[in-house]
Order: C-alpha cells, then sequence, then structure tokens
C-alpha cells in the first residue's frame, strides 16, 4: 500500500495474506461472470477461497425491481444485506474476484459510495492467489451480525435522465468499458434485445486495458491508457459499460489518479441499448 507508483486503492496479495485473521480486515469474494464465461462464482467459491473471505452475491445485493441486471440497491437494503456479512462502515474491506480486476472494482465502488471509507481491491485476484500457493479454505464464515450506518453518495450515480442529457449537451466524457467489438457494433451484445454500438461521444476504454494478468496497471501506464483514448482527466467523467460491473474498473482507475469528478451510469448498455428512444452510434470512433 506504500508504493506511490500504484493506485492507493489496491493491495497486494502478500499485504493481505499478512493480515489473515485480523478481526478488522474484512475479506468479501465479489466474483460474477457473464454466461459465456461459463465460470459459477458461488461452486468456486464454495471449493476455495480466501480464508475469512465471505461471498456477495452481486445479482442479488441489487435493486430488484429495476428490470435491469444487478443494479443499485437502496442505501438501506445494502446496509442490510452487509451488516449480515458482519461488515461495517468502520471495517478495512478487501474485495477479490476470480480473476483480478473485473467484477471486484464494482463492490469496492459500492461500499465507497454507501459510506465505506477504507476499501481495497486485491490485485491478481483469486487466480493469482492460487497460483502463488496462498492459503485457501472450504470454510464458510458465520459472521455475527453488524450494523452498517450508510450515508448514500447519490451524486456518484449517473441516472438514465442525466446521462441522456449528458449525451444530448456533451456535459462530460463518456468512457465505455465493453470489448471494442461490441463498442463499435461488430459483435453482438450477450444479452438479448440489446441494439449494438455506443453511445454519441462517448470513448472505447475496455476494461481488460486497466491490467496485465489480472494485476492493475501502474499509475503511469493508468495515465496513458486515458490518453490514448482521448479522455481529458481535467474534465468530468461518465463511466459505462454492458451492466454497470466493469464500469467501475474505469472508476477505479480515475480515482486512483485523484481524478475526483467522475460518475457510474449503473444502467448502462443494458438500459441505453436496450431502450428503442435513444441514439446509438456504430463505428469504431
Amino acid at each position: 500500500m506504500n508504493d506511490k507508483s500504484k493506485s492507493a486503492f489496491v493491495v497486494s496479495a502478500a499485504w493481505l495474506e499478512q493480515r489473515l485473521g485480523d478481526p478488522a480486515i474484512k475479506i468479501v469474494d465479489a466474483s460474477w461472470y457473464l454466461p459465456a464465461q461459463k465460470r459459477d462464482p458461488k461452486a468456486e467459491y464454495e471449493a476455495a477461497h480466501i480464508p475469512g473471505a465471505i461471498f456477495f452475491d452481486q445479482d442479488a445485493i441489487a435493486d430488484q425491481t429495476s428490470g435491469l441486471p444487478h443494479t443499485l440497491p437502496s442505501a438501506e437494503a445494502f446496509a442490510e444485506a452487509v451488516g449480515a456479512m458482519g461488515i461495517t462502515e468502520e471495517d478495512t474491506i478487501v474485495v477479490y474476484d476470480g480473476p483480478g480486476i473485473l467484477t471486484a472494482p464494482r463492490v469496492w465502488w459500492m461500499f465507497r459510495i454507501m459510506g465505506a471509507k477504507d476499501v481495497y481491491v486485491l490485485d491478481g485476484g483469486m487466480d493469482g492467489w492460487k497460483a502463488e500457493g496462498r492459503p485457501t479454505t472450504t470454510e464458510v464464515p458465520r459472521p455475527t451480525r453488524r450494523s452498517f450506518q450508510p450515508s448514500i453518495d447519490a451524486k456518484a450515480v449517473t441516472s438514465f435522465e442525466r446521462m441522456k442529457n449528458i449525451v444530448e449537451n456533451r456535459l462530460a466524457q463518456i468512457a465505455d468499458a465493453r470489448s471494442a467489438g461490441r463498442f463499435a457494433g461488430e459483435e453482438p451484445e450477450p444479452r438479448a434485445g440489446m441494439r449494438s454500438g455506443h453511445m454519441p461521444g462517448a470513448k472505447s476504454l475496455p476494461s481488460g486495458a486497466f491490467s496485465e494478468e489480472g494485476k492493475f496497471k501502474d499509475l503511469e501506464a493508468l495515465r496513458q491508457t486515458f490518453a490514448e483514448a482521448g479522455i481529458d482527466l481535467a474534465k468530468p467523467v461518465v463511466t459505462t459499460c454492458g451492466s454497470g460491473v466493469t464500469a467501475a474498473i474505469i472508476t477505479l482507475a480515475l480515482q486512483s489518479l485523484g481524478h475526483t469528478d467522475n460518475t457510474l451510469y449503473d444502467g448502462s448498455w443494458s438500459e441505453w441499448g436496450g431502450r428503442p428512444d435513444t441514439p446509438v452510434e456504430i463505428g469504431r470512433e
């Protein structure tokens, strides 16, 4: 956590292993996959997880009434769910996923906008942890319920109406974390009923551009990634993706570089591309 060339929000496997068993540190497995990835996060968690880790189901801890996949739950529902996991807003929280820097940043973002301050993402994920021969267990923790006191930062979340205004009036730069092929409309969307393409004015920043072998790039490389995509870090940015999950990788990168004027469009392409009345462009630019 002391390497100034790296994100202050990412911790190494060595750092976490040294602190296993510390009651002030809560470890969260936030793995989630698209069907095409053919990985079952709950089954993988039950087969092996970091000792003390508790599973965070991104499909369950979500607004079930939105009609969209895993949109942000209310502050009360989030507090109820994570309180049952034994987590409070005062804890040090380390979130990981399977491959590293894939779906953990979404839960990092959720905890932070709900009021937790000490939240980190594990570099390398569970795949890297196991590859390095670090300890795993099948024992599922049974935490004592705690009280998580939420203080939601609603300004960090962009609604559909706000997104429409951003697109129409170019009020912020739009950074899209989907693959370049999906952005360009050259690859079909993984969810049925979605149009292909991107929002007018958006820039393509595929989520995989921010890490190598599951490890987050250093700050200079992150800065270069934004520059190459045409994102001006002196101006506001709204992040988006397929369903609001990998957009948080861009959010993590922005905040790692000290960029604070950014929001996440929670409905993302599932909402925008699933509607008949939204403007869509195709092509790489």
